[in-house]
């Protein structure tokens, strides 16, 4: 499996990007994934519900399945929180793993970058960011794509990681 990041500031269009870049890739005959790391904690189940219930009870691992799809629920309880490199152990094999936070993980990465926002690139501290998506201007030796050119970033993408579009 082949990572790749989309990092920049908290309300630079990071999942907006992504939303874009997903079906853009998969119509190239990508079979993709994403991981995106949460700063703060989440719950896909609520109170009441078994599998909540379950938890609570204290499993550390509670699977849900029906026809359309299937989520395993673990409990760190106590754990360090899990590494890239162990979250992507948990993945079905795929062609390529998009990853959204994770910003001192080194693996390639584009940023999106909106200058309007005030706040200082992050390619200028970090070696890892090989592309720049923006919306403005940048003076930088990476690459720098329009931020709305879907097309241009899945090319950058795929060249990036040598990935070879497959027939759908």
């Amino acid at each position: 499996m082949k990572v790749f990041g989309i990092a920049g500031w908290s309300g630079s269009g990071k999942t907006t990007l992504l939303e874009k870049l997903i079906p853009a890739l998969t119509a190239r005959g990508l079979k993709l994934a994403v991981i995106k790391h949460a700063h703060h904690g989440f719950d896909i189940d609520r109170p009441g519900k078994d599998s909540y219930r379950h938890r609570e009870a204290g499993a550390v691992e509670v699977l849900l399945s029906c026809n359309d799809r299937w989520a395993l629920m673990h409990e760190r309880r106590g754990e360090a929180e899990p590494t890239l490199a162990e979250l992507l152990g948990h993945l079905s094999p795929c062609d390529l793993v998009l990853i959204e936070g994770f910003k001192q993980e080194p693996v390639p990465k584009l940023e999106v970058y909106r200058p309007a926002h005030g706040k200082p690139p992050l390619f200028a501290e970090r070696s890892d960011i090989v592309g720049v998506a923006t919306d403005g201007e940048v003076v930088s030796d990476l690459p720098v794509l329009p931020l709305n050119d879907i097309a241009a970033i899945v090319d950058f993408v795929m060249n990036t990681l040598d990935l070879q579009e497959r027939p759908c």
